[in-house]
């Protein structure tokens, strides 16, 4: 692959800029263009392709497939994640809302999704907490789903580096992993709750074949990178989504009363949270 210097000015970044938006509702703010000049130029050089104009000619009119898209998203998105990541909004779903939500409902099966999933972090760490939590005769599934291909490709191996399981308390490295030559492999028995998809946040006939039967939702730092009609859009899927009582958890910064008054908000232990109403 030979790099390559391409003319990127203010009107290429916001062509390209403007067709990933519309696509998946990733919005790449003007701040930015140095990041996405870089991943531009990479897949120029991959496809030996001399301007930005032809590029762009090649994801309006002849990538019928979509895949050199989703190599140019692939490159885009942010992956930055490691297992039990916000600790403390974590311990709350385990300890208050997900016990919380069993004994009300009196269900026997509880179902998850991850939306924005990475690299499988978080699901994976989700069905250890849902192990560790519920009782042996109430049993769970995790859907996670992301955009990305080469994240999804990781979660599925299921091998992390040190830095991944960092914060993973020693009980549950022992319990639900195993040493490998490249890492730590999550057990099959974490493994085999979760399940991943390929999917378009702002796809809601994609999301919603996935059923409207979830407990909860998890949609953590996602958000942050959609402009604010995508925001809106992906979360009122979500509530359809869910059952009434469900929770949805956001990252620890963002606020869904900025963007819907669909959800209310609740305390449960030392923190909020949002539920769908009953």
């Amino acid at each position: 692959m030979i790099a390559v210097s391409v003319s990127f000015g203010f009107a290429e970044f916001k062509e390209i800029r403007d067709l990933i938006h519309t696509k998946t509702g990733i919005y790449i703010p003007d701040e930015k263009i140095y990041l996405l000049k870089k991943r531009v130029e990479k897949r120029l050089a991959e496809r030996s392709i001399k301007s930005v104009e032809e590029y762009v000619k090649l994801l309006r009119y002849f990538d019928r497939g979509g895949e050199e898209f989703a190599k140019l998203i692939n490159d885009v998105a942010v992956n930055e994640t490691y297992f039990f990541r916000e600790f403390p909004q974590l311990q709350i779903f385990a300890e208050y809302c997900l016990p919380e939500y069993v004994e009300r409902t009196k269900t026997k099966f509880v179902k998850v999704l991850s939306a924005g999933c990475s690299s499988g972090e978080e699901p994976y760490t989700l069905s250890i907490i849902c192990s560790e939590m519920l009782d042996s005769d109430c049993t769970f599934k995790i859907v996670a789903v992301d955009i990305d291909d080469d994240a999804l490709e990781k979660a599925q191996r299921a091998i992390y580096d040190q830095r991944s399981v960092k914060d993973v308390p020693k009980l549950y490295l022992k319990k639900y992993f195993k040493q490998a030559e490249q890492g730590y492999a999550v057990s099959d028995e974490v493994k085999k709750y979760v399940t991943f998809y390929k999917m378009n946040l702002l796809d809601r006939d994609q999301l919603l074949s996935l059923g409207r039967d979830f407990d909860f939702i998890f949609c953590r730092n996602v958000l942050i990178y959609f402009s604010d009609d995508s925001r809106r859009r992906v979360v009122e899927t979500f509530f359809l989504m869910m059952k009434p009582g469900g929770y949805i958890f956001l990252g620890h910064s963002e606020s869904l009363s900025r963007i819907t008054t669909l959800f209310e908000l609740r305390r449960m232990g030392n923190g909020l949270v949002y539920r769908k109403p009953l």
